[in-house]
């Protein structure tokens, strides 16, 4: 068979090829440092040999200094078929590293050990993002084998470090080969999206995580006169605070929630005993913020908010920032890589795919601030990060005719 039907034939054959590379990947632990790893190194060895046979025509070992590391760096891959190296190129950029297992107990097996149960694959790193890996991966290898053409420059792109942060991984690629990718190239981040295939991520909310410490005085319960309930301020402030919701109340039917969401979650234990008025509370505010809104605002607003009621209780009240990771600009929705892979869902699955916002935060905010418009998507299984996390069979083969299906589209 010729065309695009003998490549998705070819993909449809690679299933038990598919279990043994997740079977390979999962037993090599890609676990950063600051996860109490030591880098990606036997897992990027691995996924060099696989590549190695599908005959790229250039292929880049881009090494991130990190002294912490095993052999003193952590290992990002680049390869890359057809094309000139100046043209235009169709990029899918995977991560090799995973998070921890976790607690052990809560597994039914072996995290590094995959179970094949029906069309389900087991274990710690298949879906996140070992289906990124191996979709594009035999994508790629179904042309190869049929030795079809490939009509623009394709490349395989898999980092270190996304987990904890992206400095030794994209950050340091962008940083140092930011020559490889060009605006008008198409990137697919194949680490998000829906259990149907059809949501392409095209824009991420600002994330804000602030911690609220309220000290006042300590006192018997009995004698309230006699201290300051910090208890009864960190109350009275997370019910100021969801005036934020009135203040930012923007709406954009890209995200869902349409909205800013401010979200008390987090807080810590205070007295022991139940007759005594607490002296010190901290909570926390998880604030995913629509990108049409400056960071700087929220928390002046906040700010303001928390200072204007500690006068009035009488207490002191500190508001600090933990964590904070600012919007970007957006992948417009009707990009070159988001009509493509639309066109290619539809083609494959017969699905409608739609652009989408999200509140969470992904690797490809670094392409976007970086002035190259990405997409997130692949079809997903809810199991990140998860114990007996897993991932289906026929979703990376959905998956690779999908992307196949961009690459050959040019």
């Amino acid at each position: 068979m010729d065309g695009m039907e003998g490549v998705y034939k070819r993909i449809d054959s690679f299933r038990p090829e598919i279990i043994e590379m997740q079977r390979e990947l999962t037993s090599r632990p890609a676990i950063g440092l600051e996860n109490g790893g030591s880098g990606e190194h036997e897992k990027a060895d691995y996924v060099k040999e696989q590549l190695l046979p599908l005959r790229p025509d250039r292929l880049y070992e881009i090494h991130a200094p990190d002294e912490r590391a095993a052999n003193g760096y952590r290992p990002n891959l680049v390869a890359v078929w057809g094309g000139s190296q100046e043209g235009k190129a169709i990029w899918v950029l995977s991560h090799l590293d995973i998070v921890p297992p976790g607690d052990l107990c809560l597994w039914t097996g072996d995290p590094y050990k995959i179970r094949v149960e029906g069309d389900k694959i087991i274990g710690r790193g298949v879906e996140d993002n070992q289906h990124g890996i191996v979709s594009s991966y035999f994508a790629v290898k179904g042309i190869v084998d049929l030795r079809q053409a490939f009509p623009r420059k394709v490349g395989l792109v898999l980092v270190a470090d996304e987990e904890t942060g992206s400095k030794y991984g994209l950050g340091y690629l962008l940083r140092e080969r930011r020559d490889l990718f060009k605006e008008d190239d198409l990137i697919i981040v194949p680490d998000g999206g829906n259990e149907e295939g059809t949501m392409i991520e095209i824009a991420e909310k600002s994330m804000l995580w602030l911690k609220f410490t309220i000290n006042g005085a300590q006192c018997h319960a009995s004698t309230p006169e006699k201290g300051r309930n910090s208890l009864f301020g960190a109350a009275k402030l997370i019910l100021e605070l969801d005036k934020l919701k009135k203040r930012f109340d923007l709406r954009d039917p890209i995200f869902k929630p349409e909205g800013s969401t401010f979200e008390p979650t987090k807080i810590e234990a205070n007295v022991p005993n139940v007759n005594t008025i607490s002296g010190r509370d901290v909570f926390y505010v998880d604030c995913r913020v629509l990108p049409d809104y400056k960071v700087d605002e929220v928390v002046d607003v906040v700010r303001a908010i928390s200072d204007r009621l500690a006068k009035g209780l009488d207490l002191k009240i500190d508001v600090g920032v933990i964590h904070r990771q600012d919007g970007v600009p957006s992948t417009s929705a009707d990009s070159p890589v988001v009509t493509a892979l639309a066109r290619a869902i539809n083609t494959v699955t017969g699905l409608t795919a739609r652009p989408m916002g999200i509140g969470g935060g992904t690797i490809a905010a670094f392409f976007r601030e970086a002035g190259l418009p990405a997409a997130v998507w692949s079809t997903i299984s809810p199991s990140a990060h998860q114990a007996d996390e897993y991932c289906l069979i026929k979703n990376i083969i959905t998956d690779a005719k999908i992307m196949a299906t961009v690459f050959l589209s040019g």
